[in-house]
């Protein structure tokens, strides 16, 4: 499966739109792929921090190379996320379960997996 390659060859995984709220699915994921050795790096420009590390506003703003995008956020406001994934060099793109985008495979860059859950 893509899912398992792609988290064994990668472990450091932005989290967009990651919620300080222990019950989101953002918090979850982002918690249990912490607790299993991933660096995780949350990315919410309305909190400071999440899991005991600091949040960053957006994907430009960390200062490290990022291999994973884990996109929680609406559908409608996906785009700019992808650009900025593409931008910093990230390798996948996954959009969690009930996001899903119209992009057309041409405006991938240097993305190798972009992941959908419709």
């Amino acid at each position: 499966m893509v899912e398992e390659r792609i988290l064994r060859e990668y472990r450091t995984v932005a989290v967009v739109g990651i919620s300080p709220d222990s019950e989101r699915p953002s918090h979850s994921v982002a918690s249990y792929l912490s607790e299993h050795g991933y660096n995780v790096i949350p990315v919410n420009p309305r909190v400071k921090q999440v899991l005991s590390k600091v949040s960053y506003p957006d994907l430009s703003s960390i200062p490290e190379p990022v291999e994973v995008v884990d996109i929680f956020r609406r559908s409608e406001d996906v785009m700019p996320v992808v650009d900025e994934a593409i931008k910093i060099g990230a390798k996948v793109v996954w959009m969690q379960e009930g996001v899903v985008s119209e992009l057309p495979p041409s405006k991938l860059g240097g993305i190798l997996r972009f992941i959908e859950h419709a």
